[in-house]
């Protein structure tokens, strides 16, 4: 019927079940059962909806047995399926076996792929989703065929079918005519009805009049005629189904929606009201509820789990997790009277609700029925004893609870009375209170533990949910929690009270399941506790890398093969379970000639050779405990000495493995060529390299006298991150490091060791200058490439190629000590450029990777010292070299220097941004005094201006090749403010537009100037700002100064305030008003505004002083009876102490002069046309009875802010808590059109609301698979 109606892939989060443990290989066995010791259904990607119906059928007792009783004479044998002779009815066969697994394979889940395979589905059918109570019937059709010609043909007939019988009766003749149905299970309708009960009598107790111009042709008068229809249930099956109708379509807006309010259904039910035949006992008549399909999620896509009674007690049920913690009862527990008392506040809580018919109460009502029944207020009554009402309730959740979304409060149950309830024949021990337990006094075990809170569970209720894979304990009460919501219960079943379990079927999985299906589940079971120990066998078996101590010996700190050949460890696999003794042992048998002690020490390789860390000496611990892993070394010794050496063992003594560098000279002098190259890795580089170890615990010194260097020697470190110019900087060691170990000096395994003798020249290889030592090799005088970029001629033809042929290059061998004007005169002299370039002044620019042109670079400059790179490109063009002391620097005028109009300018370091401005004007051949200069950003925007113009370049930190931007307008003074100003113009008459605030600029006029028209919903008025100038002002001057100085603007003249206090001043961002500046006597650089700000200020008819909690909001109450509001009203709100609903509700019930119990408040969100109500109920109270956070306006979610709309209802006169206007709805319906269009208007949306904020775009809708029906592929067995 639905089709593919769920196909959103909302399922995935069912896959992996909490609890479960992740499946780490193709071998891992499934884990057993968990604690309930029953057994979940895996889901193949969209098998939720068949998996909740599946557990279903197994907990159903008398299904589970007719479907065992038909044995392989009737269904044949599934290994003769593919003979074509054989009758094998395949879906009856594999539901067995299916659910002896569930029954019996110590499993977490079963597999239902077998099932599923036999139904002839694919792997799309499989994780498509589909909808349960379409299943529900398609797999007893699938069954009644499968079964035909067998004893079981009609089972299902019997246990689920039932009939009704639909009579019309003539009101003339009194003719009746009746047509008889049968019916698989019952659908009942959801929308407009409170309940199942509801339902039914809808359906099979009110009858539909055929009157006035819908007349019933009647058969007997044969003329229309006024009649009657009824329906009445004629056969009552032992197992009644009835399906939910969640899902319903809006014609309206040719949508799909799911039905969340509110639908209770009991847990027993009598139909005799709603029967033909009304004269058997009650218990013909009779239902108990045990199972429950949930379905969560929307109409489109969701997921199913159920909750099911285990009428055997097949699974072992214990209490949740939330209740294993006893918890001490605090709180006096509640017994309600017929005339309660009026000092305790419990109980007359507690019979106002109860005596409502709903049993229910609306909280914002709740204080107006306390003042009806006992003629007080609560804050005049109780709150001096018992605080705030919501406090009060909170407090006593064991006999209250929120429903309908914390809209309404209600008893957790309903109390007994002691007028009508019969005493207990057996009374409960009393606890801290010698009040009983009105919830629980009149279960199978009334004796509550003392001092807890809820009593023990009846026997009885073996409740469970059963989410695919995971299976866990609930409270028959939770089954309440699934009357309405996102998740809510789907479909119902019920079984005859009549129907009694024998005694021999309690606990007893393997009741009435036949020989066969014993014997594969035993099969299983020993297939999978073999599979289970082999990978737990596996699982705890590691690779252990044994060296022996006879086979090392010690050198430089570190344990080395005595001989290359030999192989240095032998592998070795040990169980993890296994003791260190054992281990030892096996070790002992291994090596015959082993003699004394043995130890076993961790090991590990590093750089330098195999180090040894710490000793197991427990033998009575297991591997695991002593923190053994796949792949661990260990040394095997006497604990003491290695071939004669001691040794020292831990992470201090770890050794390091250093190069060690020493100068190398040549038969032909220092330095040398190739032909004289050392022993390092790079030939004729005038250095040897050796790698040595040493034990992280020596000291600098006596590395040195390991190395036989004398105390004069310098030892000297690598300086990390060159300088360019291919040169290499060493550290040489303070005296003070040779007492200090290498750990402590922070070396590493690699780090270099320069060696330099006393007696060492320095010679062009090395130079010392105080404690650092240059080393420059041959290998470093390297060369750079320099190119010749001449000026570009126009050239008709192939312009590129002949640009191309007019570059030169030229390598030029260069080092890090070279001069770069010297780099510049071997270029020209190698490109020929002498004639060209002469009088003609030229300089070297490195080139970026995109061959972008990089700031000149200052010849006075050697290579190194500029930061140049050896093997890298200059390019040789026109222009004058920068000196040391001074810049080069972008610069453009008005727009960003990437834009092209871009111009360059060298000036001295210590030149100041006005001579620097100067310069730039004359470059770009401006005139004037009206300039000034800013920077660019990261993003290259232009950015802030250099307000100091008497700052030097160096002082503000500029460097080559920055970027300064020249723009119009002149500085205001230093420490001064440049402010624009906006005049809020009081509103004319304008039809309501929208809640929100739209903003559009225009010009009306040179006379006018420039003015803002924003629409707001206030009163239905045109808001206009209108610009009246700018005005330059101290930031150390205060907001009340700021506002005397913007009355002397000329274009507010005309504005007459008695003082600073009547204006207003609002800060503008983006064309919106958005905060209010506050403190009268704060400064300006306290209330962080900066130049270019923009404001407003608004004239007002009495002082303003806002504190810094005071929030302006604009109030709107509302109409009752319409969707409409009055004209708003300013309302400025201290937030200060008290920043939640109930201070905010307190302080318009005192503005409006109303109860604030009566007042229902919303916050206006423009950018969605929605409204949001403030509740204090958002915040549960804390099961460890921590403190709970203060509730807060100010924060999330709500954010209040100046300006922001709030909405009022005063449900003493308005029942209509639904605070959306016409607008609201005309908006939405406009934006979903244009979604539905594809977002055609979306650019004209986002621009007509540019004053609010950017829109959200909303693309064209996804397009949904198309739906496809379920069905299941049976076989002709007829």
């Amino acid at each position: 019927m639905f089709g593919s109606l769920f196909e959103e892939e909302e399922e995935g989060f069912s896959l992996a079940p909490s609890g479960g443990r992740v499946v780490k290989g193709e071998g891992e066995p499934p884990p057993p059962r968990g604690r309930v010791n029953l057994s979940g259904i895996k889901n193949q990607g969209g098998t939720c909806y068949l998996n909740s119906l599946l557990q279903t059928l197994l907990f159903t007792p008398e299904f589970r047995e007719e479907l065992f009783s038909l044995g392989p004479k009737e269904l044949g044998c599934l290994e003769d399926k593919g003979k074509p002779e054989a009758k094998v009815r395949v879906i009856p066969l594999e539901l067995q076996r299916l659910f002896a697994r569930l029954l019996l394979v110590d499993q977490q889940s079963a597999s239902t792929a077998d099932l599923t395979d036999s139904f002839g589905w694919n792997n799309s059918e499989e994780s498509r989703q589909h909808d349960v109570q379409e299943l529900n019937r398609i797999l007893f059709s699938a069954l009644e065929h499968s079964l035909v010609d067998t004893s079981g043909s009609g089972f299902i007939q019997h246990l689920y079918h039932g009939t009704t019988v639909n009579s019309i009766l003539c009101k003339e003749c009194g003719n009746i005519s009746q047509r008889q149905e049968d019916f698989l299970d019952l659908t009942v309708c959801v929308r407009g009805v409170c309940g199942l009960e509801g339902a039914l009598w809808d359906m099979f107790v009110e009858e539909e009049m055929f009157e006035g111009s819908n007349l019933y042709r009647c058969g007997q008068c044969d003329q229309l005629v006024t009649a009657a229809k009824s329906a009445k249930l004629r056969k009552l099956p032992p197992f009644l189904t009835v399906s939910l109708l969640r899902f319903n379509f809006d014609f309206a807006r040719c949508e799909r929606y799911k039905e969340t309010g509110r639908y209770t259904f009991p847990l027993t039910i009598n139909l005799r009201p709603f029967c033909e035949q009304t004269e058997d006992e009650d218990s013909e008549y009779s239902y108990e509820l045990f199972s429950v399909i949930i379905h969560k999620g929307g109409c489109y896509g969701g997921h199913y789990h159920v909750y099911i009674k285990d009428m055997d007690h097949l699974g072992l049920w214990e209490p949740p997790e939330e209740d294993s913690k006893p918890k001490v009862q605090k709180k006096k527990e509640v017994r309600v009277y017929p005339e309660p008392e009026k000092d305790d506040p419990l109980s007359v809580l507690s019979s106002i609700i109860a005596q409502e018919e709903s049993r229910s109460v609306l909280l914002d009502q709740l204080g107006q029925r306390l003042m009806d029944k006992i003629g007080s207020s609560w804050s005049k009554k109780y709150r001096k004893f018992h605080g705030p009402i919501g406090k009060f309730l909170q407090n006593h959740s064991d006999v209250f609870v929120l429903v309908n979304n914390g809209t309404r409060v209600a008893l957790k149950a309903n109390p007994p009375s002691p007028v009508t309830q019969p005493s207990s024949p057996a009374h409960p021990t009393p606890g801290p209170s010698s009040t009983p337990d009105p919830v629980h006094n009149n279960t199978a075990n009334p004796q509550p533990e003392p001092g807890l809170e809820t009593a023990p569970e009846p026997q009885g209720s073996h409740w469970f949910d059963l989410n695919d894979s995971t299976v866990t304990s609930i409270h028959e009460r939770d089954v309440e929690k699934m009357y309405q919501g996102k998740e809510s219960a789907y479909m119902l079943f019920y079984r005859k009270t009549l129907l009694h379990r024998p005694s021999g079927a309690l606990r007893n999985p393997g009741y009435k399941v036949p020989p066969h299906l014993l014997e594969m589940a035993e099969e299983e079971n020993r297939r999978l506790q073999q599979r289970r120990e082999e990978f737990e066998a596996s699982n705890n078996s590691v690779e252990l890398r044994l060296h022996l101590a006879p086979c090392y010996r010690l050198e430089n700190g570190a344990l080395k093969p005595i001989s290359i050949e030999q192989k240095e460890a032998t592998n070795f696999t040990f169980d993890l379970r296994r003791t260190v003794g054992d281990l030892r042992m096996i070790i002992y048998q291994m090596q015959d000639l082993w003699e004394g002690d043995m130890a076993l020490t961790v090991a590990k390789c590093l750089p330098a050779g195999l180090h040894l860390y710490n000793t197991l000496t427990d033998d009575e611990v297991s591997l695991y405990s002593a923190g053994i892993l796949t792949g661990t070394d260990l040394f095997v010794w006497n604990g003491r000495e290695v071939c004669g050496a001691t040794v020292q063992i831990g992470a201090e003594w770890e050794p390091l493995l250093l190069t060690v560098i020493r100068p190398y000279l040549g038969e032909e002098g220092e330095g040398g060529d190739e032909e004289g190259g050392g022993e390092g890795e790079e030939g004729g580089s005038g250095l040897s390299k050796e790698s040595r170890g040493f034990a992280g615990r020596v000291t600098l010194g006596e590395v040195r006298e390991a190395l036989g260097e004398p105390q004069e020697s310098l030892l000297c470190q690598e300086k990390r991150g060159g300088e360019g110019g291919g040169a290499s900087g060493w550290r040489v060691f303070p005296p003070g490091d040779m007492q200090r170990t290498l750990k402590e000096l922070a070396l590493k395994d690699g780090d270099a060791l320069l060696v330099l003798e006393p007696q060492t020249p320095d010679s062009s290889v090395f130079s010392v200058s105080g404690d650092m030592v240059t080393v420059t090799t041959p290998s470093d005088c390297r060369w750079l490439q320099v190119e010749y970029r001449p000026e570009r001629r126009r050239r008709g033809g192939g312009g590129e190629e002949e640009e191309e042929e007019e570059r030169m290059r030229a390598k030029v061998p260069a080092s890090g000590n070279m001069l770069l004007c010297e780099v510049k005169q071997r270029a020209i002299a190698e490109l020929q450029l002498q004639e060209q370039l002469a009088g003609v002044a030229c300089c070297l620019r490195q080139v970026d990777r995109t061959g972008k042109l990089l700031p000149p670079v200052c010849e006075e400059l050697s290579v190194r010292d500029a930061g140049v790179r050896l093997m890298t490109s200059l390019s040789l063009c026109p222009g004058t070299a920068p000196k040391d002391t001074q810049l080069f620097l972008y610069f453009s005028v008005g727009t960003a220097p990437s834009s092209g109009l871009e111009g360059e300018i060298i000036v001295e370091r210590s030149s100041t941004v006005k001579q620097c401005l100067k310069t730039m004007l004359e470059s770009a051949r401006l005139e004037g005094n009206g300039w000034h200069l800013r920077r660019l950003d990261w993003c290259e925007e232009v950015g802030e201006a250099l307000m100091d113009e008497e700052a030097s370049l160096s002082e503000l930190k500029m460097s080559h090749g920055d970027a300064l931007v020249i723009t119009e307008g002149r500085l205001p003074p230093k420490g001064f403010l440049k402010l624009s100003v906006w005049l809020y113009v009081e509103p004319r008459a304008y039809p309501v537009v929208s809640m929100e605030t739209e903003v559009s600029g225009t010009a009306e006029g040179s006379t006018e100037g420039q003015r803002l028209e924003v629409m707001t919903a206030v009163g239905g008025a045109m808001v206009e700002l209108k610009t009246v100038g700018q005005v330059e002002i101290s930031e150390e001057a205060t907001l009340e100064e700021l506002k005397t100085q913007v009355l002397t603007l000329p274009a507010l003249q005309y504005v007459c305030v008695p003082t600073p206090a009547f204006l207003r001043v609002w800060q503008l961002e983006g064309q919106r008003l958005t905060r209010i500046l506050r403190g009268q006597q704060h400064t300006l650089r306290k209330l962080k505004l900066c130049s270019g700000v923009e404001l407003c200020v608004q004239q007002l008819l009495r002082e303003e002083d806002l504190g810094p909690k005071e929030v302006l909001l604009r109030v709107q109450m509302g109409v009752p009876g319409e969707r409409g509001y009055y004209p708003p009203e300013d309302l400025v709100w201290d937030a200060s102490r008290d920043p939640s609903p109930r201070s905010l509700r307190s302080a318009l019930a005192s503005t409006y002069g109303l109860s604030p119990d009566s007042l229902l408040l919303a916050k206006h969100q423009p950018h969605t046309h929605t409204w949001e109500t403030f509740s204090n109920w958002s915040q549960q109270v804390s099961k460890r009875k921590k403190k709970k956070k203060a509730e807060s306006l100010l924060g999330a979610p709500f954010h209040l802010t100046d300006g922001d709309i709030v909405g009022v209802k005063n449900l003493l006169i308005d029942n209509n808590r639904d605070f959306s206007t016409q607008q609201d709805e005309q908006r939405l319906r406009e934006e979903k059109e244009q979604r539905r269009k594809g977002g055609q208007g979306a650019g004209a949306e986002v621009e007509t609301n540019q004053g609010v904020g950017p829109e959200k775009k909303m693309g064209p809708i996804k397009a949904r698979k198309p739906e496809v029906a379920l069905s299941i592929n049976v076989g002709v067995f007829r």
